[in-house]
């Protein structure tokens, strides 16, 4: 379990890593699939560990694990049978662990360094439909559907020995609070909890960012909350609107500003990450104290901050 605290007796703010998905493409990996990176978990496992280890190398404390779009109904739809299914779930973990453990063998690595950590990536219910709508939340489910769907991924990341949960582009209310009963069954875990946003104020799917944060910040399995796969001129004010309600350590890792577009898996718009560390300032002074980089965002970024968040 991972105790925050430990990182910021020694530095500012604890160093995310960036991009997955986009970063394997950017390494030539066609990713056009419902699937999305849970894809190489199956056809190029190696890449994906080499993606952790460039991230480690760049100054990340933390690895996100491949697990995002890892469900056992969106491996079904490829013939994947549920044991499988769970086995590729926990070799995402291993695939981090394997690529931490490598980083931290070497004992230049260490210099400076606290020991990273592996966070267990827990994506929205619209990641498996593959439509966009982890950007809308607009799917209809009973709050037992969502819990059922959650769970197994969730109890196979926890028996793979992740450190943390990642529960991430969630895009409204009643699925974190879905994922909060589920992690109710695991009391051995904790997790961060991060929306997808539409502006400065609201969750994609309407909700005020402030209602969101008030409500997990009564959970005690909730380790910190914030937003991800958020263009990053909205992520001053959103941070500021969490630290207003919650002492809990507010989490930021903004996309690169571009807008996806689910119809043919393309991103459009304008980048607004090339000064992504100055931005990172910014949102360390307005209360965030996990930093990193969501989709389009790359090793290169990850380096930035750490050189930013090394001397402030």
């Amino acid at each position: 379990m991972v105790n925050f605290d430990y990182f910021f007796q020694s530095q500012p703010a604890v160093i995310l890593d960036g991009a997955l998905a986009t970063e394997l493409e950017r390494r030539g990996c066609d990713l056009r699939d419902p699937l999305w990176s849970a894809r190489m978990l199956v056809e190029q496992p190696a890449l994906i560990r080499a993606v952790h280890a460039d991230y480690f190398a760049a100054g990340s404390d933390c690895a996100i694990t491949a697990s995002y779009q890892a469900s056992l109904p969106g491996f079904a739809q490829r013939g994947i049978a549920e044991v499988e299914a769970l086995a590729l779930i926990r070799r995402s973990v291993a695939l981090a662990q394997e690529a931490r453990d490598a980083f931290w063998a070497e004992p230049v690595n260490r210099e400076g360094r606290a020991y990273p950590f592996i966070a267990g990536s827990v994506g929205p219910y619209g990641a498996y439909l593959a439509d966009g709508s982890e950007y809308s939340g607009n799917y209809d489910l009973r709050p037992a559907s969502l819990i059922a769907f959650h769970r197994p991924r969730i109890a196979a990341l926890v028996e793979a020995g992740v450190d943390i949960l990642a529960c991430e582009t969630i895009p409204a209310l009643a699925e974190a609070e879905a994922l909060l009963q589920v992690l109710a069954e695991f009391p051995q875990i904790k997790a961060w909890i991060s929306f997808s946003a539409h502006d400065g104020t609201f969750t994609c799917h309407g909700e005020p960012i402030t209602a969101c944060a008030a409500l997990l910040d009564r959970h005690p399995q909730v380790a910190a909350i914030g937003v991800n796969c958020t263009a990053p001129q909205y992520i001053p004010s959103l941070t500021r609107s969490m630290r207003s309600v919650t002492n809990k350590p507010i989490v930021v890792y903004p996309n690169s500003g571009e807008t996806y577009r689910a119809t043919d898996n393309s991103w459009h718009g304008t980048a607004a990450c090339e000064d992504f560390a100055a931005q990172a300032r910014t949102w360390f002074e307005a209360g965030a104290r996990l930093i990193g980089g969501c989709c389009r965002t790359t090793p290169e970024h990850i380096r930035a901050l750490r050189a930013v968040h090394s001397s402030a």
